[in-house]
């Protein structure tokens, strides 16, 4: 026996009509369906399928504002051609902060502590 919609699922239903829409703006899908945060926030802490379904939105809107970055990218915009950089190619040396890994051993570090608190100049 199929269950029938309840007005919760209708308005879940338009939210994510609305988040789509809007490009996955939490504040305006929430407005538009006159629901408030505090709402969808419930819906995505109680209900998987909800929240899956905002998940798959979600990655559609990154993947839409990729294209939009690579389009810009093939128009030889310089800032999307920096901004991919330093996002996509960090493994390259594209980025504006240097990484650096020290390593030390604790028990040596203590000693050296050690001696210099006990050493007397």
């Amino acid at each position: 026996m199929k269950r029938t919609a309840t007005k919760t699922d209708n308005l879940k239903e338009r939210f994510l009509k609305h988040f789509e829409k809007c490009l996955g703006v939490i504040s305006t899908a929430c407005k538009q369906t006159k629901i408030t945060r505090q709402t969808y926030y419930n819906w995505i802490n109680s209900d998987d399928e909800f929240k899956e379904q905002v998940n798959d939105i979600q990655e559609e809107q990154k993947d839409y504002v990729e294209s939009k970055l690579i389009e810009n990218i093939e128009k030889n915009d310089t800032t999307a051609i920096i901004f991919y950089l330093k996002t996509k190619a960090k493994n390259r040396g594209y980025t504006d902060k240097t990484e650096v890994e020290v390593s030390t051993n604790p028990q040596n570090m203590f000693l050296d502590l050690m001696k210099q608190a006990t050493s007397t100049d």
